[in-house]
């Protein structure tokens, strides 16, 4: 090799190196800004609750050591001078030793005792009632499990988090049309609007709620993979911005780091669970109600309690 070349050489590797350093100092300055905003986002949407621990538990959960927890997530709607339904509650249990999740949503007409009220009335309205707390506790001696987090979502700003994500997948099982959109049969794919359209429709499904609970779960499964995509990480500021201004939980910073480390495997495995064999009529107020399957409530609270590893 001419020494000429062996020069040129050397020359370029400086270049390269260069190029390289600053490469890295681009991919550090974003990852750092990232974890700024990421942990900005997460100190907002922490709240306390009063309770430090659910009665059913004599400890608190300790996600360090990896022990199964539960969450109960309310979707709410919120209206001028009204405190708000709780429309969707959905329930998850998370083992990190099978590495899986249950998930069940509990129609929100469930006619159940709404504790710390003295009085049997539908499940959402517990929310109304006594806000989070009144939730959970009420939740809890429904299934007769503890609730170890909430998540609080506002779902006027449910279609600001698909947004967010760059949309949904969804697999359409009810060819139907609600507000301005068409929802065909199979694999679609949802914007903001369109996903809040589709799991609020209800009236014209002949599943009724149960129909809506499905087409929730769906989309929430859809925003948690989307979320966790190399895309969304691209797109975090739009997916913190509307995180923080729609939704509320109860985990603190450090937990939450601990779920992602911990129970990341348990989080991507989701299985179904249903209530659908209880039955629907009025009482004596003229209100509609729907009342568990006394049997099929004890198989789920007896799933739940095996998954949180209670037996």
């Amino acid at each position: 090799m001419k020494r000429s070349d062996v020069r040129k050489k050397k020359k370029k590797w400086p270049w390269v190196v260069g190029i390289l350093a600053v490469l890295l100092l681009i991919g550090g300055a974003y990852l750092l800004s990232v974890y700024m905003s990421f942990t900005s986002t997460l100190k907002e949407i922490n709240s306390p609750i009063e309770r430090e621990v659910s009665d059913m538990r004599v400890d608190e959960v300790n996600l360090d050591k990896k022990q199964p927890f539960s969450v109960l997530m309310l979707g709410v709607d919120k209206r001028e001078g009204d405190a708000g339904r709780s429309d969707t509650i959905i329930v998850m249990t998370v083992n990190p030793t099978d590495k899986s999740t249950k998930m069940v949503s509990i129609p929100r007409d469930t006619y159940t005792e709404i504790v710390g009220k003295g009085t049997k009335d539908k499940i959402n309205h517990a929310y109304a009632f006594g806000g989070i707390e009144m939730s959970m506790a009420t939740v809890e001696n429904l299934l007769d499990i503890p609730i170890d987090y909430v998540t609080q979502v506002n779902m006027e700003g449910f279609e600001d988090l698909v947004d967010a994500v760059g949309g949904v997948n969804v697999n359409n099982t009810l060819d139907f049309s609600v507000d301005k959109h068409q929802y065909p049969v199979g694999n679609l794919t949802l914007d903001g609007e369109e996903a809040l359209s589709y799991v609020r429709m209800r009236y014209d499904d002949p599943g009724g709620d149960f129909g809506r609970q499905d087409r929730q779960k769906q989309v929430i499964q859809g925003i948690m993979k989307e979320g966790a995509s190399v895309k969304s990480l691209l797109n975090y500021r739009s997916i913190f911005n509307a995180l923080g201004a729609n939704v509320q939980t109860n985990m603190t910073f450090d937990e939450m780091v601990d779920v992602q480390k911990n129970y990341r495997d348990a989080v991507g495995k989701v299985d179904q669970l249903y209530f659908e064999k209880g039955t629907g009529g009025k009482l004596s107020d003229g209100v509609w109600y729907y009342n568990m399957n006394e049997a099929e409530l004890a198989e789920v609270q007896g799933l739940l309690k095996e998954h949180l590893e209670m037996n």
